[in-house]
């Protein structure tokens, strides 16, 4: 049984835009460019004739912005999955990765377009659109404030994909947060949570009143802290409740001891 191809539709109020990305479709096995679109009011009803598995928005359209169309397309109750199109756009192009959703950067490059697709098929087979679109909804608050000059909100949560799954993952729930390169390691209830981001970008995007860096590798959630130790070569290391231990360097001894001492009378969490 022959698979049906995945039915694309592009959204960029600029022609040029919508030609190259057509081409650049085109010779794809498994792909197949439905409809364009220079702008939300046409892309939204391509998308209500259910003929739409992948929209390509671009993000900066001059009547309504590829963001407000995400947001409404997302409110569906079948939504399309969404890549973002940008020349660029600092806070969007930040919330994409803060709540890992692919997109593409203009002029196209092959590469990042094949990985894009590759995810996006991934996502398809395990019917993970519901997880996708909640993603989108969470990155286009984010995007809208910062284009907007708002200040960004800390993030109550975070959206992680892991093979082809988009998983919710409650920053409350996190014991403490480990650098991995280019990813951080969620500690999330006995498990690590791979989520490709800094450590260095997502730190500013946590509440200071509920997570304290330890380390140039390690923030850790303040109510989690139960004591600091010295281990046998002369480093620290703190003690969580929950069982773990987390590295501490010695320019963040004073901040766990401080914190420590005002938690001394917590309950266990």
């Amino acid at each position: 049984m022959s698979v049906p191809p995945v039915r694309a539709l592009i959204v960029d109020d600029e022609a040029p835009g919508r030609a190259n990305l057509a081409l650049a479709l085109a010779p794809i096995p498994g792909w197949q460019v439905v409809a364009q679109c220079d702008g939300a009011d046409g892309a939204r009803r391509e998308v209500a004739n259910g003929q739409v598995d992948v929209a390509f928005i671009d993000v900066q359209m001059p009547v309504e912005s590829g963001l407000s169309l995400a947001r409404s397309l997302c409110a569906l109750p079948r939504p399309p999955l969404l890549v973002f199109v940008t020349a660029y756009s600092r806070y969007a192009i930040e919330a994409f990765e803060v709540h890992a959703l692919d997109y593409l950067l203009k002029p196209l490059d092959d590469g990042r377009l094949a990985q894009a697709l590759a995810r996006a098929e991934e996502l398809l087979r395990l019917k993970q659109q519901g997880g996708h679109a909640r993603a989108v909804r969470d990155c286009v608050e984010d995007a809208t404030r910062g284009e907007a000059g708002a200040a960004l909100g800390y993030l109550r949560r975070v959206n992680v994909r892991s093979v082809g799954r988009v998983e919710a993952v409650d920053l409350a729930d996190v014991a403490w947060i480990g650098s991995a390169g280019n990813y951080v390691e969620l500690q999330v209830g006995g498990r690590s949570v791979l989520h490709r981001i800094p450590l260095s970008r997502l730190e500013p995007r946590l509440d200071p009143a509920q997570f304290l860096r330890t380390h140039r590798t390690a923030i850790v959630r303040r109510d989690q802290l139960r004591e600091l130790a010295v281990v046998a070569d002369g480093s620290w290391q703190a003690r969580l409740r929950c069982g773990a231990v987390a590295p501490v360097s010695q320019r963040y001894v004073d901040a766990v001891r401080e914190q420590l001492a005002e938690g001394a009378a917590w309950p266990a969490p």
